[in-house]
């Protein structure tokens, strides 16, 4: 359990220090590097426990948040928009890294692949 809350954690703290990094540094690749960063953090530490395609839907649901935190600035505000999608982002790194098929268990019962050892 604390394995998924801190990684949520980070997945959702990336996107704020990210976007706090490029506001106060004026340089939007920096704020970029450390959403990559902080993405990658997310990715070596689920490696070993959750399957691939979980891992490539959190990608793909991080690169939704970062475009969706940019088309809602404009109504909820910058900081607004960020707060909004980190939420999103962790409940789905929550909802995903979590898994629930014991594909993947601790005892190494599945590879990468996801499926079930014979």
């Amino acid at each position: 359990m604390l394995h998924r809350i801190l990684t949520a954690v980070v997945a959702a703290l990336a996107l704020v220090v990210g976007f706090g990094t490029a506001e106060l540094t004026g340089l939007r690749w920096v704020g970029g590097v450390v959403v990559v960063a902080g993405a990658a953090w997310c990715l070596v530490r689920s490696r070993r426990t959750t399957t691939w395609w979980r891992l490539v839907a959190v990608v793909l649901l991080g690169a939704a948040c970062f475009v969706g935190s940019h088309v809602l600035a404009g109504t909820l505000g910058p900081w607004g928009s960020v707060a909004l999608v980190s939420a999103v982002l962790a409940l789905g790194v929550v909802l995903l890294v979590d898994d629930r098929t014991g594909l993947s268990g601790p005892a190494g019962q599945a590879g990468r692949s996801g499926r079930a050892a014979r």
